[in-house]
């Protein structure tokens, strides 16, 4: 891809305090962006905050809040945001979940992408700003013993389908786009689903992680977005993340 500079921009993630969210966070510092790290977990945000430094702002807060969303979009108005945040799902076959426990992800990771989608809109942001969502590769090949997750993922990557149509109409020239990383023990919510298909399939982790191919690393998912983040192709689309690179959808 082509390149524009992210240096001295503003680049804002949430769920920033684990996982693929931290190592994002990290390589968007890397990049040259003033990264704003947002999550609920204040501790962790500050073993992050110590580990890069003051050139990083952090605040803990519910991103599903709308209040949050539309005072942090006006108050920082970033010209990259990953949206990263999502809860955990349980882990079990349909029949033992209740509606509240299936419905946990729309309640949390579609929630969260609607009211930060449409701020950014609504503002709106700077054009070729650039707004990422994380679907799941879920969305694509389904997830029988996490409920409502599979869903609620397709839905963002839908939701940030349409966002996309609306900034072309408007003529604000923002980007949006979707990815779907593959499922990898490499974090903590997948290392909870892949203990889980493991004793469906009757196998050890290691065995079943095995089975699986090379795990998506997420350092590797970091240098994935800082690559959508400053490329100068501002097409919108869907990625799907792997070990080996990252591919457009059709």
């Amino acid at each position: 891809m082509n390149e524009k500079s992210l240096d001295n921009t503003t680049a804002l993630v949430t769920g920033a305090s684990r996982g693929f969210g931290r190592a994002i966070a990290i390589a968007l510092h890397d990049a040259g962006a003033e990264v704003v790290a947002v999550a609920r977990n204040a501790d962790r945000l500050a073993e992050l905050r110590a580990e890069l430094g003051d050139s990083i702002t952090t605040i803990a807060a519910d991103v599903s809040d709308p209040t949050v969303a539309g005072s942090l979009i006006e108050r920082f108005s970033p010209r990259t945001l990953v949206l990263n945040a999502g809860a955990a799902p349980l882990m079990r076959p349909i029949h033992q979940y209740t509606w509240e426990t299936f419905s946990r992800n729309w309640d949390v990771d579609v929630k969260q992408a609607f009211h930060w989608i449409r701020e950014a809109l609504l503002l709106p942001l700077a054009p070729q700003s650039t707004v990422i969502t994380f679907s799941s590769g879920a969305a694509r090949f389904g997830s029988p013993l996490s409920g409502g997750y599979a869903g609620a993922k397709a839905a963002v990557r839908f939701i940030t389908d349409y966002a996309a149509e609306e900034s072309g109409r408007a003529g604000h020239d923002i980007r949006f786009v979707s990815v779907l990383p593959k499922l990898t023990a490499a974090t903590d919510l997948g290392v909870a689903a892949a203990e889980a298909y493991a004793r469906r399939y009757g196998v050890d982790l290691d065995e079943y992680v095995r089975r699986e191919g090379p795990a998506l690393e997420p350092v590797k998912v970091g240098r994935y977005v800082v690559a959508l983040a400053s490329s100068a192709d501002h097409r919108p689309g869907a990625y799907l993340f792997a070990p080996n690179g990252m591919s457009l959808l059709e």
